[in-house]
């Protein structure tokens, strides 16, 4: 079992040494948690204990765990979703983010380059181009916004030459529907599309949102896979139920639940809805290429609560509850995956992280003389610090001993000048409570 050390129990570490350097961490937690503060939004209570709950229940229920439970379906998944999890061969590209749509939840003002292209498109088909000629196998590429359909030439170019340069790539298509016709669908047809996914935006009026299924219902006469793709909002349990029975009644391939964040901006909607940031917002805090922001608290019971519906109901709709963590372990593995390390690292296949254990002060000379006694000898002791790293394979071999052990979560950067090994977080573990296999 691991203890992810943060603020609600770094004071539990005994040995003085290992909590000076668990201070480095908990300062860079309490630093980014006041900077969600200095926007207005607070952090919710702790929901890890309901959470496991409703989890142990959709084991019952029989669902569909992956990616270390951080994704869950009921039935189906889009195989796009499937290589998202690694992110190798898939790309997402978007000609614009010009949008008729102004969402308050939008995450697209994070982009880089954010103003320049709701003003601005770019040349896709030529960095399609590029991308196809010199790129590795492309199995996975959609299009994305913005809003695609506003620029309809673009998008069927788009398309029409995946089709024709790559015609195995899986191609996906993320839209509000607004804009959607026959013709329309007709043309995307002929391009070779796989897959569309509509957004249904839960503060839409009644009308608004029939006029959304009427689009989606038409799109199944000529797209192989439709689906719908939405963030769950705290409070729509009820709401959502009656979506997911609607889609199911439609007869579309499925949904994925999405976990709702909050995007750094508009922070006054967040608060006048009464909305909380997920305590705590990361397990492992970094910069996340996904710009979807923070997850917000109670968001994710929803989720699983709907997963659990699903379940219940033996609906044919496949539903998907895709968590902010999910979507960022695509980054973590490209950045490590294959990357020369030292051999005390250790990749995990849960989270992607390069893992290391270690020890410290008056433990080091503990570990030292176990390891002698077993002919370890391949560890390394960093004097700035007082710890004893080594592999977490090795940790089975303390369970004679009474001490604290470090686990050491790291990314690989590429830097201007090099690569760079970073360590981004230290969790507690004791050796007779270790397990690597559930643990890391």
């Amino acid at each position: 079992m691991i203890i992810e050390t943060n603020n609600q129990n770094l004071s539990e570490i005994k040995n003085p040494e290992f909590y000076q350097y668990a201070q480095i961490y908990a300062r860079v937690y309490n630093h980014f948690i006041d900077q969600i503060k200095q926007t207005g939004m607070a952090l919710d209570e702790n929901l890890e204990e309901e959470t496991m709950k409703k989890l142990e229940r959709l084991r019952q229920l029989q669902g569909t765990f992956r990616n270390s439970d951080k994704s869950i379906i009921n039935t189906w998944i889009s195989s796009a979703c499937e290589a998202c999890q690694k992110g190798v061969g898939t790309v997402t590209m978007y000609i614009s983010l010009m949008c008729h749509r102004n969402c308050y939840f939008c995450f697209n003002p994070n982009q880089e380059d954010y103003e320049h292209y709701t003003h601005n498109k770019r040349d896709l088909i030529s960095e399609l181009s590029q991308l196809i000629k010199q790129g590795p196998k492309l199995t996975h590429l959609a299009l994305t916004g913005g809003e695609p359909l506003l620029h309809k030439k673009e998008m069927l170019d788009f398309f029409r030459l995946a089709k024709e340069k790559s015609p195995k790539t899986h191609t996906r298509l993320y839209t509000s529907g607004d804009f959607l016709d026959r013709e329309i669908l007709q043309d995307l047809k002929e391009a070779g599309l796989h897959e569309i996914r509509f957004s249904i935006k839960m503060e839409d009026p009644q009308h608004i949102k029939k006029e959304v299924y009427e689009r989606i219902a038409l799109s199944k006469e000529y797209i192989p896979d439709v689906m719908v793709e939405m963030p769950v909002l705290p409070g729509s349990l009820a709401e959502m139920k009656e979506v997911l029975l609607e889609l199911n009644r439609i007869g579309i391939s499925g949904i994925n639940l999405l976990e709702f964040c909050f995007p750094f901006n508009n922070a006054g909607e967040f608060i006048k809805r009464g909305y909380k940031v997920k305590n705590p917002p990361f397990k492992v805090l970094y910069d996340y290429w996904y710009a979807g922001g923070l997850p917000i608290s109670r968001s994710e019971q929803e989720c699983l609560d709907l997963i659990a519906f699903a379940l219940e109901e033996k609906l044919k709709l496949g539903v998907h509850y895709c968590s902010l963590e999910n979507k960022q372990t695509g980054q973590i593995y490209q950045q490590n995956y294959g990357q020369k390390v030292s051999p005390l690292m250790f990749f995990s296949p849960k989270d992607y992280f390069f893992k290391s254990a270690k020890v410290f002060g008056e433990d080091i000379h503990k570990v030292k003389k176990v390891f002698k006694k077993k002919n370890v000898t391949h560890y390394q002791v960093n004097i700035d610090y007082n710890y004893l790293e080594f592999h977490v394979s090795q940790i089975k071999l303390l369970k004679d001993l009474d001490i604290e052990i470090g686990i050491s979560s790291n990314v690989m950067e590429i830097r201007e000048d090099g690569k760079y090994l970073r360590e981004l977080k230290i969790d507690r573990t004791y050796p007779k409570e270790f397990d690597l296999k559930k643990d890391i």
